[in-house]
């Protein structure tokens, strides 16, 4: 069922906000005033920027969403990303289109703002495919017992004097950016996927929490908190760069383990905590699924990193409705660790494969497809999912090889 288009519009300083925190409530279930006041905030801050928007019939506010100003990280580089959050929608509308109106809404506003990425985490995800958001990645929570973390492995490595641990500090909201900085080193040294770095400011009220316990290293952080009274200890945040940051870093949350008998943390896929301990104890406790959408697809191919060894020479033909600069015939190369979309004028007679009869295009992709191999997705694995179309095999394995990755996020939002 559906009813009159809502309109949508910007939310601005003169708008009431009673009306979003009734939806936030509706939505996501009650909330005590010191998270009202922090819903606020966080609201006055997104409109002012130009980063929230609204879905209204006449004067009642039927649905909202935001997005963050993010940077994301892709094989070792940094782009613009736009951080969707805050969705939604009054229950008695939901169902008559005004998800999507505003979905569309917000992808335009990102595209006119510069950003070439935007990702979020999916209530659902029908609506988000809808609009050219496709599964890429996860935040992962592992769990360990933390007397396994008294006694880590010894280096595997030739033998020699052991490196001296770093000096670490108790950090705070003074020093977000130097942190973020420090964040920013490892993930590049990493050459990480998916990641991703706050606006300075956002950062610094993340950290403005008296029960978050920060420590810095030049290559390093940490960032953590109690959780079940004493019983357990959360990592929020765990980054390394070198080996001896990591055993420093695992050595504050050890020192614990008098207390604490659970640790979690959000960490990567493959974190080397897995390695560092005696017994195979780190399990996966929980993975949460995000989306990504490529706003503006020559950017975000600009912007990314990529393997070094990575040659890549293929035609595409992208399909995107909502973002019709994305839409057309492109030629990728990727060379040097760098990546380009250019134009192609000319579209490629079809090919005959080794085996069978049916003629074969250029690869073939919509939004969904995009951001998907954008994200590491296999070319074998899209095409099976009804995510692309034509190609060749030598192609594949190119594209394959240059987007590799198993993306990951630390954050929530």
């Amino acid at each position: 069922m559906t009813g009159p288009p809502a309109q949508i519009r910007r939310l601005t300083a003169d708008d009431d906000l009673e009306p979003l925190l009734d939806l936030a409530r509706r939505s996501f279930g009650p909330f005590g005033a010191a998270a009202a006041e922090r819903r606020l905030a966080d609201a006055r801050e997104s409109i002012a920027a130009g980063r929230h928007l609204g879905a209204f019939d006449g004067g009642r506010l039927l649905g909202a969403a935001k997005f963050l100003d993010m940077a994301q990280w892709w094989h070792g580089r940094s782009l613009p990303m736009a951080g969707v959050a805050n969705v939604v929608v009054a229950p008695e509308e939901r169902g008559r289109g005004t998800g999507r109106a505003l979905m569309n809404a917000l992808v335009t506003e990102m595209g006119a703002q510069g950003y070439p990425l935007s990702v979020l985490y999916p209530a659902t995800a029908t609506v988000y495919r809808r609009v050219g958001y496709e599964l890429a990645g996860a935040q992962y929570q592992v769990s360990m017992p933390a007397r396994s973390l008294r006694s880590l492995l010894p280096p595997d490595v030739p033998a020699g004097a052991p490196p001296a641990l770093p000096a670490l500090r108790r950090v705070g909201p003074d020093d977000a950016a130097e942190i973020d900085a420090v964040i920013g080193r490892v993930h590049e040294l990493a050459r990480a996927c998916g990641p991703v770095t706050f606006d300075v400011d956002v950062s610094r009220r993340q950290l403005d929490d008296e029960d978050l316990f920060c420590y810095l290293a030049d290559d390093g952080f940490l960032a953590y908190t109690w959780s079940g009274g004493h019983r357990e200890i959360q990592i929020y945040n765990m980054v390394a760069g070198s080996a001896a940051t990591a055993r420093a870093l695992w050595s504050v949350i050890a020192s614990h383990d008098s207390m604490a008998g659970t640790v979690r943390a959000f960490v990567g896929p493959a974190d080397p905590v897995s390695w560092l301990t005696t017994e195979p104890d780190v399990s996966l406790a929980r993975r949460y699924p995000w989306m990504l959408r490529v706003v503006d697809a020559e950017a975000a191919i600009a912007g990314r990193g990529f393997p070094p060894a990575a040659e890549v020479a293929v035609t595409l033909r992208l399909g995107d409705e909502l973002r019709p600069a994305n839409a057309g015939l492109w030629k990728l190369g990727i060379s040097d660790g760098k990546g380009a979309l250019q134009r192609s004028r000319t579209d490629p007679a079809p090919q005959l494969p080794a085996a069978g009869p049916l003629a074969v295009g250029p690869l073939t992709l919509g939004a969904r497809g995009f951001a998907a191999l954008y994200a590491g997705t296999p070319v074998a694995t899209l095409r099976v999912a009804g995510l692309a179309a034509g190609g060749d095999p030598a192609g594949d394995a190119a594209l394959d090889g240059a987007f590799a990755a198993a993306a990951f996020m630390l954050d929530y939002f």
